[in-house]
């Protein structure tokens, strides 16, 4: 099978482009390659410099595709609120660009990724996927990466018009692990806490988080969303949506707490204003791919382990 996976050398293409590979498929990666992590990918895997924005070499080197694998969005909250703008342009000709590739060489199977940002605040939590979606203000730049994962599951559902076409829609909740960037809650608050105890004593620190930390989060491990997917890409319901992730919430404070012990020191919270538009809680109902038949492992405690200390190493070594 021929795997085509846009912005696949991203932290969750990287890792699902070489999962995929060692399972036997042939897989190729279409990608800027802006965030440069092309270097922890297989080697067997064919890397393509392509824009998703760029039509005419999207459709051109998406020929020949059994499975086609849509991941290319700009992440990162800091992207949301400075450059909506194009967080928005990738996100809109993105979508376009790929239906117009497995329409016209009507490929077997296309797999969406959306996000859990789509729920904003949800009204239950755990938060199944028949949740309603929403933007609740569109005067915040925020919603400009949940306003474009929205409408990406709309045109995926409405404008892949060929039936023979079997359409998969995933939303990740929360996934982390080592090398994920340094936009994301996990390392922002492990950079946090490694600078800030470089300028105190015996190992004491003080951060400041956005918040009163009461806010929740279900955290997935990179090596236990990967699973989940393969899973969808082999098993998932033609127009269906799943939530990808693990149904445990923890506090933001809590967190916080486990890093600074992970990294054997003493912490103090200062607690400030929260951005507007931040979820109070985000926990998935997971319950739609168990009943497929998934067996569903929780590698949290030894997955933030390892990631917090990739993390010190890496900081160490920036010389942050």
């Amino acid at each position: 099978m021929n795997v085509l996976i846009t912005g696949g050398s991203g932290f969750l293409g990287t890792n699902l482009s070489n999962f995929i590979s060692k399972k036997g498929f042939n897989v190729k990666i279409l990608d800027n390659f802006s965030r440069n992590m092309h270097k922890n990918i297989n080697s067997e895997i064919e890397l393509i410099d392509c824009d998703v924005r760029d039509k005419e070499n999207l459709i051109k080197y998406s020929k020949n595709t059994d499975i086609f694998i849509h991941l290319a969005f700009v992440n990162g909250t800091r992207y949301f609120y400075e450059n909506p703008e194009l967080v928005l342009d990738v996100g809109i000709k993105g979508i376009l660009n790929s239906i117009e590739c497995i329409n016209t060489h009507n490929i077997k199977k296309f797999i969406l990724a959306s996000s859990s940002e789509v729920y904003n605040e949800p009204n239950q939590v755990p938060t199944n996927e028949n949740e309603i979606i929403k933007i609740p203000d569109v005067l915040n730049p925020r919603f400009s990466y949940s306003g474009g994962k929205i409408i990406s599951e709309i045109l995926t559902i409405n404008s892949a018009n060929q039936k023979e076409i079997e359409k998969i829609i995933f939303r990740p909740h929360n996934i982390f692990g080592k090398n994920m960037g340094e936009e994301h809650v996990i390392p922002e608050l492990i950079k946090k806490i490694y600078i800030a105890s470089k300028y105190f004593k015996e190992n004491n620190c003080t951060i400041e988080i956005q918040g009163n930390g009461s806010q929740t989060r279900a955290f997935c491990y990179i090596d236990d969303a990967i699973d989940q997917i393969f899973f969808l890409i082999k098993n998932g319901k033609n127009n269906n949506v799943y939530n990808v992730g693990i149904n445990n919430e923890i506090s933001i404070l809590d967190l916080a707490k486990k890093i600074a012990s992970i990294l054997k020191i003493d912490l103090k919270i200062e607690i400030t204003e929260n951005r507007i538009g931040s979820a109070k809680r985000r926990c998935p109902d997971i319950e739609k791919i168990i009943n497929l038949g998934f067996n569903l492992e929780n590698n949290f405690e030894q997955g933030l382990i390892s990631t917090v200390n990739w993390y010190k190493e890496y900081y160490l070594n920036k010389n942050v």
